[in-house]
């Protein structure tokens, strides 16, 4: 850390939690792609053990694990943090218990560089992570899901991305045009509309991949964390890739219409304690319909950007052929 960096972080950190002295413990990860890093940082004289610092710097050379360092994609990279500060700023304190965040402290910008100040959730009782998790974990965060989309449906996402998600098709031509599946490639934009024109819209975190849900020791609660990529969607985006992400394809084709139970259990829950004046069947059977055609439009990404990705299987392929062949011809003649 540059002796500027420095200068700059100490008096955000001193302001924001009343600490006399604070020292980086650890380099929790660095971000991808070599855009910073996140540390913890142990506090003296405050309330708070420690902090998160999200050192948000990009490289003067870029580099991608896979490749993808074009213009667009570091412009991309630079407004997702952009993004992620203006939710903490200004939508992040709408998130009560129900469905747990990190507390927002302070930040600060100044051209590319950012510093986001925020809580250590592994001080406030969610330490835990899981790379395989069980049934429990996973509904667990179904239901965080749930609430968050009930607590967002029908909000305009100001200041957010304006599709949510990080692979969505407007973004995503180069991956589009790397696409060697010509009949997903001509669906593409055929999926994509039937996401984005979809009655009921919420905010989705845009990345629910399990490595992103922090979890109480006993596997009971769960918060989440990293949300470069908020915005305005479908919250089947969220649920299909959620899924993909902590289960192989022969558990997804099990436990496919459990998981969907679940999360429709807990969004009907919430719909009602929030008082929300919306049909929960109505939503219900728009977005159970819409499940598949958000699994296909990752699929679609996915295929794009890394073809031999081992979420790429033999599931998702059925799936994605399933829900092409019920496109109507003259959607897909429209691209």
């Amino acid at each position: 850390m540059t002796d500027l960096t420095l200068k700059r972080l100490d008096p955000l950190i001193r302001e924001a939690t009343g600490a006399t002295a604070w020292e980086v413990v650890e380099v929790v990860q660095e971000l991808w792609s070599g855009y910073g890093r996140i540390l913890r940082v142990a506090l003296s004289s405050s309330s708070r053990e420690s902090i998160i610092v999200k050192h948000i710097a990009p490289p003067g050379k870029r580099h991608h694990p896979r490749g993808w360092t074009t213009d667009r994609s570091h412009q991309r990279k630079v407004k997702s943090y952009q993004v992620e500060t203006e939710w903490y700023r200004n939508w992040s304190d709408r998130c009560d218990e129900t469905c747990r965040i990190p507390a927002f402290l302070t930040a600060d910008q100044s051209n590319e560089e950012t510093f986001l100040l925020l809580e250590d959730l592994n001080t406030s009782g969610y330490p835990k992570r899981f790379t395989l998790p069980r049934g429990a974990q996973i509904e667990s965060c179904l239901t965080w899901l749930a609430e968050f989309h009930a607590t967002f449906l029908g909000e305009s996402p100001t200041g957010l991305w304006e599709t949510g998600t990080y692979w969505h098709l407007a973004t995503r031509p180069d991956e589009l045009t790397a696409l060697t599946d010509g009949p997903l490639r001509t669906a593409a934009p055929a999926l994509d509309r039937l996401l984005s024109k979809a009655k009921y819209q919420t905010f989705v975190h845009g990345d629910a991949k399990l490595a992103n849900f922090c979890f109480s020791p006993d596997g009971s609660k769960v918060a989440a964390l990293d949300f470069q990529y908020v915005g305005q969607g479908c919250g089947m985006k969220d649920v299909a890739y959620f899924i993909g992400s902590c289960l192989d394809e022969a558990a997804c084709e099990e436990q496919e219409t459990e998981l969907l139970d679940a999360y429709f259990r807990s969004l009907r829950h919430s719909l009602t304690s929030q008082q929300k004046k919306l049909d929960p069947d109505a939503v219900e059977t728009e977005w159970r319909e819409l499940f598949p055609v958000a699994w296909t439009d990752f699929h679609r990404f996915l295929k794009g950007w890394c073809p031999g990705h081992w979420k790429i299987n033999s599931y998702s392929e059925r799936l994605a052929r399933e829900v092409i062949a019920r496109l109507p011809s003259h959607e897909t003649e429209r691209h």
